[in-house]
C-alpha cells in the first residue's frame, strides 16, 4: 500500500510547473549530463549538483556548502563538468573542473613517472586473490597476510601490482550496485587499503587497479555495450577507490584497468575514453591524488594494440604517467599450446626482442612496464623455461622497459606453505635483474628435433648400469664454483670433471642412484662464479602405466586417467588421434614439427595440477571425442621427452 503525502505531493506539482514556465530544473530534480537536454539551472534554495560525470542533480544550496567542506565532491556546472564518450584527443584541453575534498595531513615525496618504473623493478604480481571472483578465497589462494610480502621483499623483488575485481563488492543484496552512484561496500574498500598497507610498509612499491571487471561488465566490444552504464560505473569505482587511497604515499600509483577487451579502432578509441575517465575522477578527489604516478594502458595492454591506438592524456593533469602493457609471447610455447615445449633458439629470441623493441621505438620518451608476464613451472621444462626468463628480464632492461612477474599462487611462491616452488627461476629473475650475468642449463632449441634434451636433469634408465654423463651449460662468461648435494659439497676429480662448459658426472658417483626404484634420486646445486645458482636432479625413470586402459566417454565430463610417472611426477603434453588415424583437434598440427603433430593444448583439452598423480582429459575434449563418433587415443608423454616414454589410454563412444 503507498500513502501520499499531500504536501510534498503538491510541492513536487509546483516545482515541476515552475520548471517548464521558468526553465529552471525543481528540486531534486536532473540538471545535467551528457545526453541531458533540460534545463541546468535549479529553482531558488537548490543547486546543481554533479553526482558523477554523467548525472547532475538540483539539491538544497546548504548540502552543497556542506560538501565542498566535508568530502571530495565535484561542484560546478553541468555543462562544464559533464564527460564525452569520445577518445581523449577529443577531450577539453582544459583543466578538470572540480573542487578536491579530501585534505592529507603528512607530506607527500613526488616521484617521476620514470624513477617510479624504475624503482620497482623488478616486481611480482598477487595474483587470483583480491582480483578473484567472488571474494579473496574463492580461487584457492588463503586471505592476504602481511608474512607474504616479507617472503617478497627478501626474494629481491621491488614491487607488488594488486590486482583488485570490484564487480561483486557494490552496496546491495547481490552486491551488484545501482546507477547512478554504484556505492562500494566499506569493507571492500577498507581490506584493499589495508593490503596496500602491508605492502607499502615493507617499502615496497605497488601499483592498484581495476581487474576483471574489464571483462564482467567494462567490455566495449560486446554487441550493444551500454557505454552511458560502462562510463558510468568506471567512473564511480575510480572516484570511490581514489577517496579512499587519496592519502596513501608516492609508493602507491594507480592503473586504470586491467587488459579492456579491443578489436577495432572505434574500442581502441574508448579505452583512451577510460583513461580520461580514470584521470579525471582521481583529480576530482584531491588527497595526493593529482602527484600520484599512473600507469595508463592501451586495448587489451597488448603491445600491437597500445602501439596503433593509445593516445596520450589531456596535458592538463598532472600526474606523472607510464604505460603498462602485458607480454605473454609466443602463445604456443608460453601456454603449453601443441606440445611446444622448447624454447631458445636464435628465432626465438629475435621473436621476443623484436616485440619489445618495437613498443619503445613508438614510446620513446614514456616509460614503459611490463605488467604482466610469466612461464608456468606448472607444465614447461626448467632448461627452456630458465632461459626464457633471463632473456625476457635482460631485453626488457635492454629496452629501459621494467617488468612484474605473474603469480596466480598455482604456478611459483606457494602461499600457504611459503616456499617457492622454482626457486631457481626466481633467483634468475632477480640476478638478471641486477645486471648479473646468469650462467644457464643447454638443451633442445631446434623445433624440428624428434626428443629434447634438458641440462637441468642427469637422466638414468630405470634398471640400467649407470655411466658417465656429460651436461652442457651456457656460462656467458662465469666459471664454474662448486657442484653440491644439500650440505655435502662434490669432490671435483672424483664425483666430476669439468672441461669447458661441461660438467661430466663419473659412472662411480651415479651408480647409487641407478636403482630399481624410479623416482628423484638427487637434487644438486651449481655455483658459478657470477649469476644465479642452477638446480640439477638426478632421476631414474622408466615409461609411465596405467592402472586402467580405457573407459567410454560420458558427455560434460572430465575424464580422470590415473598415472603412475616412474620418473618426474608431470607430464610433458597429450597426443590425441582417432581410431583412422586423424587428429582429435586441430588437424593443421600436421605441418608442425614432429613433436607437436597432433598434440593438445594444456588447458583446453588437457591439465594437472602439482602431486596430481593423473592427467584429465577436459569435457571439452570428451565431447569432440563423442561429435567425432570413434575412439580416441591419447597418448600421455613423460619427461624426458624421448621415444617411447609415454602410455596409451582408449577412449570409446
Amino acid at each position: 500500500m503507498i500513502t501520499l503525502n499531500l504536501p510534498i505531493l503538491l510541492s513536487a506539482i509546483s516545482g515541476c510547473l515552475l520548471q517548464l514556465v521558468q526553465g529552471q530544473a525543481a528540486g531534486y530534480a536532473q540538471c545535467g549530463g551528457p545526453e541531458y537536454t533540460g534545463p541546468t539551472t535549479c529553482v531558488a534554495g537548490y543547486s546543481c549538483k554533479v553526482q558523477n560525470p554523467f548525472y547532475s542533480q538540483c539539491v538544497p544550496s546548504s548540502e552543497i556548502v556542506s560538501s565542498v567542506k566535508s568530502s571530495a565532491t565535484l561542484v560546478t556546472s553541468a555543462r562544464s563538468s559533464s564527460v564525452s564518450s569520445k577518445p581523449v584527443s577529443a577531450a577539453p584541453t582544459t583543466s578538470p573542473s572540480g573542487t578536491s575534498g579530501v585534505k592529507c595531513t603528512g607530506t607527500f615525496s613526488p616521484i617521476s613517472a620514470s624513477s617510479f618504473v624504475a624503482a620497482l623493478n623488478p616486481g611480482w604480481n598477487l595474483g587470483n586473490t583480491l582480483d578473484a571472483i567472488p571474494d579473496e578465497t574463492s580461487w584457492g589462494n588463503p586471505a592476504v597476510v602481511a608474512a607474504t610480502f616479507d617472503d617478497i621483499k627478501a626474494q629481491g623483488f621491488k614491487s607488488v601490482r594488486l590486482p583488485v575485481t570490484w564487480a561483486y563488492h557494490f552496496a546491495g543484496a547481490v552486491n551488484t550496485g545501482t546507477s547512478p552512484d554504484w556505492t562500494i561496500q566499506p569493507t571492500w574498500l577498507q581490506r584493499v587499503s589495508d593490503v596496500i598497507d602491508m605492502i607499502t610498509a615493507r617499502g615496497l612499491y605497488v601499483i592498484v587497479n581495476v581487474h576483471h571487471d574489464s571483462w564482467i561488465w567494462a567490455d566495449v566490444t560486446q554487441e550493444n555495450a551500454n557505454y552511458t552504464m560502462i562510463e558510468e560505473k568506471f567512473y564511480r569505482i575510480w572516484y570511490q577507490a581514489a577517496q579512499k587511497l587519496a592519502c596513501k604515499s608516492s609508493l602507491v600509483a594507480f592503473e586504470p584497468i586491467n587488459e579492456p577487451p579491443v578489436n577495432t579502432a572505434a574500442d581502441g578509441a574508448r579505452i583512451n575514453t577510460f583513461n580520461e575517465l580514470f584521470l579525471r575522477a582521481i583529480n576530482a578527489v584531491g588527497g595526493f591524488n593529482a602527484q600520484r604516478v599512473v600507469t595508463l594502458v592501451g586495448g587489451a595492454e597488448d603491445s600491437v594494440k597500445t602501439s596503433q591506438w593509445f593516445v596520450r592524456p589531456n596535458a592538463s593533469y598532472t600526474n606523472p604517467w607510464a604505460i603498462q602493457y602485458h607480454y605473454y609471447s609466443p602463445y604456443d610455447y608460453v601456454f603449453s599450446a601443441w606440445g611446444k615445449t622448447t624454447w631458445g633458439s636464435a628465432a626465438d629470441k629475435a621473436a621476443l626482442e623484436t616485440d619489445i623493441a618495437l613498443i619503445r621505438s613508438n614510446f620513446t620518451d614514456v616509460p614503459l612496464l611490463i605488467g604482466e608476464w610469466a612461464i608456468s613451472p606448472v607444465q614447461t621444462e626448467p632448461a627452456a623455461r630458465w632461459r626464457y626468463w633471463d632473456f625476457l628480464i635482460r631485453t626488457a632492461a635492454k629496452y629501459n622497459t621494467a617488468t612484474i612477474y605473474w603469480d596466480n599462487g598455482n604456478d611459483n611462491y606457494n602461499r600457504n606453505t611459503r616456499v617457492w616452488r622454482d626457486k631457481t627461476a626466481a633467483d634468475i629473475l632477480i640476478s638478471a635483474a641486477k645486471g648479473a650475468s646468469n650462467s644457464l642449463p643447454d638443451g633442445t632449441t631446434d623445433a624440428s628435433a624428434s626428443e629434447q634434451s634438458s641440462s637441468a636433469y642427469v637422466w638414468l634408465r630405470k634398471g640400467e648400469a649407470a655411466a658417465a654423463q656429460s651436461v652442457p651449460f651456457l656460462l656467458n662468461g662465469n666459471t664454474f664454483k662448486s657442484v653440491s648435494d644439500g650440505a655435502a659439497v662434490l669432490k671435483l676429480g672424483s664425483d666430476y670433471t669439468v672441461s669447458g662448459s661441461n660438467i661430466t658426472f663419473s659412472a662411480a658417483y651415479l651408480a647409487p642412484f641407478a636403482t630399481d626404484t624410479a623416482g628423484i634420486k638427487a637434487n644438486l646445486t651449481i655455483t658459478f662464479s657470477a649469476g644465479a645458482p642452477l638446480a640439477l636432479q638426478i632421476v631414474s625413470w622408466a615409461p609411465p602405466t596405467l592402472s586402467s586402459s580405457s573407459s567410454k566417454a560420458i558427455a560434460g565430463s572430465d575424464l580422470v586417467i590415473h598415472v603412475t610417472y616412474n620418473g618426474i611426477h608431470k607430464p610433458a603434453t597429450v597426443r590425441a588421434l582417432k581410431a583412422d588415424g586423424t587428429y582429435l583437434v586441430d588437424d593443421w598440427t600436421v605441418y608442425l614439427p614432429v613433436l607437436q603433430q597432433a598434440r593438445t593444448t594444456f588447458g583446453s583439452q588437457w591439465r594437472w595440477d602439482w602431486n596430481q598423480e593423473s592427467v584429465t582429459i577436459t569435457s571439452s575434449a570428451v565431447d569432440a571425442v563423442i561429435a567425432g563418433g570413434q575412439s580416441v587415443q591419447f597418448m600421455i608423454e613423460a619427461w624426458p621427452r624421448v621415444s617411447g616414454n609415454n602410455v596409451n589410454y582408449t577412449l570409446t563412444v
